[in-house]
């Protein structure tokens, strides 16, 4: 597979002590091969910064990945002119689309770097390196494989699963693809792996979301459960992170999360990514119009425009959207200048939601409703009717969500994940609820990968 065929470099350098918004803030000194990377502390600290910056690259979490969750739903318009990008947008993506190959190689190079932690920290000879720090970083390391392939099994449901090293250009060429539920399982297996090996964060001498913590594992449990349609999982594990009201808070009003400019690694985030002046988020580009230097190649949707700016329906959620003095309609989420805007993978905002929507299918409706009201009341709105039945609070919650989360990858997952992309969307064929698998991995994979059903 060609994003197997690579030897992943990680770089030496020293080992500080970081804040969170220095995490990933490093200089390379040097680059040796993945057999010689990880020999002693310092080398393995090294390298899961390295799977991090992966995790965050502009093919992953940095941009492009995440216009995987919003660009085919209704939130965002594509306003220039490549087909590749408009492919998303009409349901007309082709397997050989650079786009679904970028993210596909991104992703796949993010578990190889995971592997390599988890196949070689425990074996170190050093005494330096205590047992709980080797637990906690093969703990994270299980966190960042399983959010890729939770994010594989997402996106284009029957993949390959490939849990060792990458060591040579043909080690891999046998792996042959997986069921969507067998993806899952998996993903299932390394969360589990991890919630046993990480620290819960009231071990940490500060609550710190650019680094993953027992909490962070038990958040994406949430959302694992909450896809597989497993309501009193989903509601456990959402439980487990809101109660702990000390690492984690709404903040007040919407905007405080992503704004002034210094607020990043808020309470609001259970997860984010960080980025600094020489490590950019690629995302920011995309966003901001031409006046704010930027290319605003998507930007919200009409419909979304007028949504957010509805005092009864978006709040003070508007903070989502500005407008150019000559009445240019921009996404205004990520807006630094330079582009160091956080990648928001789990905020606790999604916890309540998770924990609404399940407890509604538990029948549930009160507690449900009180969810649902604390997302509200943060938006400054009224709470909702209290004589709604199940299904107009799913409803509710859907269309809570939709606003919440705009211009963040959720939207066409929550409609896929629902069944609910044919009434929206009117994309009834379920064959594309799943992306094509990119044709040059088809090609290489020795008929070990099967291009998904209608494409």
């Amino acid at each position: 597979m060609k994003a197997y065929r690579k030897y992943i470099s990680f770089f030496f350098i020293a080992v500080t002590a970081m804040s969170c918004k220095k995490f990933l803030d490093v200089e390379p000194r040097d680059s040796v091969s993945d057999e010689q990377t990880i020999i002693d502390k310092t080398s393995a600290n090294t390298a899961l910064r390295g799977v991090y910056r992966r995790l965050g690259a502009d093919g992953y979490y940095g941009a492009l990945f995440q216009s995987f969750g919003y660009l085919p739903g209704d939130n965002v318009q594509w306003t220039g002119s490549q087909s590749v990008i408009q492919q998303f947008i009409t349901h007309k993506i082709n397997a050989d689309n650079g786009n679904l190959q970028t993210v596909w190689a991104a992703i796949y190079t993010t578990i190889n770097g995971a592997n390599n932690v988890i196949a070689k920290v425990p074996g170190l000879q050093d005494a330096t390196f205590s047992e709980a720090e080797r637990n906690q970083a093969v703990g994270e390391a299980y966190f960042i494989r399983a959010l890729s392939y939770f994010d594989l099994a997402r996106t284009w449901g029957n993949v390959q699963i490939t849990l060792t090293p990458t060591l040579s250009a043909s080690d891999k060429l046998d792996v042959k693809g997986s069921t969507q539920a067998q993806v899952y399982q998996q993903v299932l297996s390394d969360l589990n792996a991890a919630d046993s090996l990480l620290q819960p964060v009231s071990q940490t001498a500060a609550p710190n979301p650019v680094r993953v913590n027992q909490q962070t594992a038990w958040a994406l449990k949430a959302r694992y459960y909450l896809y597989q349609s497993n309501w009193a999982q989903a509601e456990a594990y959402a439980s487990k992170v809101i109660s702990d009201t000390k690492s984690y808070s709404l903040l007040k009003p919407y905007s405080a999360f992503f704004s002034p400019a210094s607020a990043v690694a808020t309470r609001e985030s259970v997860f984010e990514l960080s980025y600094s002046a020489t490590y950019l988020s690629g995302h920011r580009n995309y966003w901001q119009p031409p006046a704010n230097g930027g290319t605003r190649q998507w930007a919200p949707a009409d419909v979304l425009i007028t949504l957010v700016n509805d005092p009864a329906i978006g709040g003070n959620r508007s903070a989502l959207v500005a407008k150019t003095s000559a009445g240019l309609w921009y996404g205004n989420l990520y807006y630094r200048s330079p582009a160091t805007d956080p990648a928001y993978v789990i905020r606790i905002a999604e916890l309540y939601l998770i924990r609404a929507e399940a407890r509604a299918q538990l029948d549930k409706p009160d507690l449900a409703r009180e969810d649902l009201n604390i997302i509200r009341d943060r938006a400054g709105l009224a709470p909702v009717n209290e004589q709604a039945g199940k299904e107009d609070l799913l409803l509710a919650i859907e269309n809570e969500r939709r606003i919440e989360f705009a211009l963040e990858p959720h939207r066409w997952f929550d409609l896929v994940r629902t069944k609910r992309a044919g009434a929206v969307l009117n994309i009834t064929n379920p064959q594309l609820h799943v992306f094509p698998i990119p044709a040059n991995e088809v090609t290489l994979s020795n008929g070990n990968l099967k291009q998904n059903d209608g494409y």
